[in-house]
């Protein structure tokens, strides 16, 4: 059997997957005990996992997570953070970025919530979501940088077509009028057609009053947290507990 010009047509098919494991199996006197159908199922296998791998790859460096090793089979689950096992596996199917709903995460510093959003940012990016990170601090700045420079509407779409956005630490410091337009703007562009991941050491029930502009607050928070899955984070900074630890 002439092998050669067989690779050639997979190459340029840019089936180079599928013609490593066809060469693979020539090797394997066990594997060709196997039937067309079986061996055939594996090629188309190996070539799959190999283009899934590719595309995860390109997601999660579009999207930039602070903790790129995050994954919600790393997640823990002590008794004194409260955090519900079942809802992060519910959480883990992804459904929520298909009804585009939000997810909102609080809790006091250390606690473990950008952990927790990188987790199930890098889990949408899994299923063929498409998901990007910012501080809610470096959010600001760069839509301060594209109103100066012009491109404003089109970092706004950006953000736009992300299916998921990821805000972290938000409410950190006093809130300004063009932040709060700003943050109105990217949620009315995602509203009811992406999802969105807000981390905050402040409560829900303190968003309102923080934003201080009661119809901007009305209309931000309604558009965050109608539909947001809620996960308060309890005990202590676990930052503190790893320092103690490694002493």
């Amino acid at each position: 059997m002439l092998m050669e010009p067989t690779m050639e047509k997979l190459r340029r098919l840019k089936l180079d997957a599928l013609a490593v494991a066809w060469v693979e199996q020539q090797k394997n006197p066990e594997v060709q005990k196997l039937g067309f159908d079986e061996r055939f199922g594996l090629l188309v296998d190996a070539q799959w996992m190999s283009r899934e791998n590719k595309r995860l790859a390109r997601a999660l460096k579009e999207a930039k997570l602070k903790l790129g090793n995050a994954c919600v089979e790393g997640i823990e689950y002590p008794a004194r953070r409260e955090l519900d096992k079942a809802q992060v596996r519910q959480l883990a199917s992804c459904q929520w970025v298909a009804e585009h709903q939000n997810i909102a995460i609080t809790g006091p510093t250390g606690t473990g919530k950008t952990y927790l959003a990188c987790a199930l940012a890098q889990q949408a990016c899994r299923k063929g979501h498409r998901a990007i990170y910012r501080r809610a601090t470096r959010l600001s700045d760069e839509l301060t940088l594209a109103r100066a420079d012009g491109t404003y509407g089109q970092l706004l779409g950006r953000f736009a077509r992300a299916d998921v956005l990821v805000i972290d630490d938000w409410g950190l410091a006093p809130v300004k009028d063009q932040e709060r337009r700003d943050l109105l703007e990217v949620m009315e562009d995602r509203y009811g057609t992406r999802s969105t991941i807000m981390t905050s050491q402040l409560p829900t029930t303190k968003w309102h009053d923080y934003l201080g502009d009661p119809t901007m607050a009305d209309a931000i928070c309604d558009r965050l947290l109608h539909n947001a899955h809620r996960l308060a984070l309890k005990g202590p900074s676990r930052r503190k507990e790893d320092s103690a630890t490694d002493k």
